[in-house]
């Protein structure tokens, strides 16, 4: 071989291994700023396109049901709880018992970098009907330990240990599953799965198809780059890193095998998970189901925009199954 051949043929090289070195650094950050504890609270979300006068309301209504969920807390037992994870994390989250008489419970899941309290508001127009709740910071938020998030994959099996732990202090125990953004995707994932039959139904706010599919979308968005190669080889990192991959975590799948009712609630004007996403998932749905679509509300805030039209759909569908 000659000289200017060697030549051509080592710059080549060098170029594909600085590519391949800059895909893996490039995939890896991205497994740490997705998914990593320790990067905090992302501004992720793309900018906002409800009026003012909707973010208006937004605000007096959560100032409203903030100090709704003030008081029916200071009237109910409070209890910090804790379970441990199939892979040995300590999980925490709190127990709140309006009526120790009553059997019905809502397990309240949280969003995307929140922890548990940011579900008292909702939670507490459960509580005022004399419902007992939990609401469990899901792995690598809150107060639970974790060095990555779940995304709602693991953590569908983490609930599945909260729903045995509401069985074993209350063997009659009436179950309803309500989760918002990444919680709505974890109560879908868990839906997947063998219930108890005292989880009776689910209640999914503003859930994603997949995590890949939602990666996708951010991906795109944030750094204006393609799903492939850097998201596949980031999910690969993902397995390693956090023990699960973007491309197995699917609402979808596991809506699919879901046994029991389910209502599905998105904002029209949900930008960050595409409210197209919600038409799939409840065209998926093979049980009892009922689709709600807030008219402008963006991503997490239907029941800030129309707290009163979104309990009344849930409680209504609720009571078609004695839950109440």
């Amino acid at each position: 071989m000659s000289k200017k051949k060697r030549i051509v043929l080592f710059s080549v090289l060098g170029l594909v291994i600085l590519l391949a070195v800059g895909l893996l650094w490039g995939a890896n950050y991205l497994v740490t700023f997705a998914i990593g504890r320790s990067t905090g609270l992302q501004d992720i979300a793309p900018e906002s396109t409800l009026s003012e006068e909707a973010t208006q309301n937004i605000v007096e209504n959560w100032q409203q049901q903030s100090s709704q969920a003030k008081k029916w807390m200071a009237q109910a037992e409070t209890e910090t709880v804790q379970i441990e994870s199939s892979d040995g994390l300590k999980l925490r989250g709190e127990a709140v018992i309006s009526d120790p008489a009553s059997h019905l419970w809502v397990i309240a899941v949280h969003g995307y970098r929140m922890s548990h309290s940011s579900m008292s508001a909702l939670a507490s127009y459960y509580g005022l009907k004399g419902w007992n709740a939990l609401l469990p910071d899901l792995r690598g938020c809150g107060d639970s330990e974790g060095d990555y998030i779940g995304m709602g994959w693991p953590d569908r099996r983490d609930i599945l240990q909260w729903i045995d732990w509401i069985i074993r202090r209350d063997s009659e125990a009436k179950i309803v599953l309500h989760g918002i953004s990444m919680g709505g995707a974890t109560v879908m994932m868990t839906a997947g799965e063998d219930l108890p039959g005292q989880v009776k139904a689910v209640v999914e706010d503003c859930g994603y198809t997949s995590v890949w599919d939602i990666f996708t979308d951010e991906l795109d968005y944030l750094f204006h780059l393609p799903a492939f190669p850097l998201l596949n080889i980031a999910s690969g990192l993902s397995s390693l890193r956090a023990g699960y991959s973007f491309s197995e975590a699917s609402s979808l799948n596991q809506i699919a095998k879901a046994q029991v009712p389910v209502l599905f609630i998105h904002g029209s004007e949900d930008n960050f998970v595409h409210t197209d996403m919600v038409y799939r998932l409840y065209d998926a749905c093979p049980t009892e189901k009922q689709l709600m679509v807030v008219e402008g509300a963006g991503h997490g805030n239907s029941f800030n925009h129309m707290p009163d039209e979104y309990f009344e759909t849930v409680f209504s569908f609720l009571d078609r199954f004695q839950l109440n």
